[in-house]
C-alpha cells in the first residue's frame, strides 16, 4: 500500500502520470459523401469539446497562407501527383500543436491509408495520447445517391447532380476506408453507427457509441 502511494507521488513529480491518456477523446469520423457527417461533426464538437480537423480545411489553410507545407503540397498537386503522407501528417501535427486546450480531436477525412494510420498512431504516442476510436456512419448506397441528387438541386455542385459521378465517389470512399476500418478493428477501436434516421436519432446513436469508448 505504502509502495503504491510512493510510486503515485513519483509519477506526479516525474511527469510520468498517464492520466491524460484517458482524458483526451480522439476520434476518427468516417462516412460516405452525403452521410450527414458534417452535420454530426458540429454536434460532436460541441458536446465533447473536440477540435474538428478536416484534411480539406488543412490543405486550404496551408496552401492559402503559403506555408512551407502548403507550398510543398501545391508543388505536388500542380504536377498531378498525390501529396506525400509526411506533408499531410505535418499539417495535422501543426493544427494539433496549435490547439492544446481542447479535450480531444475529431478527425475528418484522415487517415485514408495504412501508412497514415501508422503515422497518426506514432504521433499520438509522442503526445502521450491515443486514438480513442473510429466511428463510421453507415448509409446504403441508394440512400446516398438520392440524398446527394436532392442536395444537388440547391448546392450548385456539379458532382452532386451527376449520378454516375456520385456512384464513383461512393466506390472510392468504400475502397479507401475499408483498409483503415480494418486496421483499427484489429485494435478493437472500429465502430459502425446506423446513419439513417432523424438528425437527433443519429446523434444519440453516435453519443452512445462514443460514451462507451471513454
Amino acid at each position: 500500500m505504502i509502495n503504491r502511494f510512493i510510486n503515485y507521488l513519483k509519477s506526479i513529480f516525474t511527469g510520468s502520470d498517464k492520466t491524460s491518456l484517458k482524458a483526451m477523446t480522439n476520434l476518427i469520423l468516417f462516412g460516405p459523401p452525403g452521410s450527414g457527417k458534417g452535420t454530426q461533426a458540429k454536434h460532436l464538437m460541441e458536446k465533447y469539446n473536440l477540435l474538428h480537423i478536416s484534411t480539406g480545411d488543412l490543405f486550404r489553410y496551408e496552401i492559402g497562407n503559403k506555408t512551407e507545407l502548403g507550398l510543398k503540397a501545391r508543388e505536388y498537386m500542380d504536377q498531378g501527383k498525390l501529396v506525400p503522407d509526411e506533408v499531410t501528417i505535418g499539417m495535422l501535427e501543426n493544427k494539433i500543436n496549435a490547439n492544446p486546450e481542447v479535450a480531444g480531436y475529431l478527425l475528418d477525412g484522415f487517415p485514408r491509408t495504412i501508412p497514415q494510420c501508422e503515422a497518426l498512431d506514432a504521433f499520438m504516442v509522442s503526445k502521450d495520447q491515443t486514438v480513442s476510436g473510429l466511428v463510421a456512419l453507415e448509409v446504403n448506397d441508394e440512400e446516398i445517391v438520392q440524398r446527394l441528387l436532392k442536395r444537388g438541386e440547391t448546392s450548385g455542385r456539379p458532382d452532386d447532380s451527376n449520378e454516375e459521378v456520385i456512384r464513383k465517389r461512393i466506390a472510392v470512399y468504400n475502397e479507401e476506408t475499408s483498409p483503415v476500418y480494418d486496421y483499427y478493428k484489429k485494435q478493437n477501436k472500429s465502430h459502425t453507427v446506423d446513419g439513417i434516421g432523424s438528425e437527433d436519432e443519429i446523434f444519440n446513436r453516435l453519443s452512445t457509441t462514443i460514451d462507451s469508448l471513454l
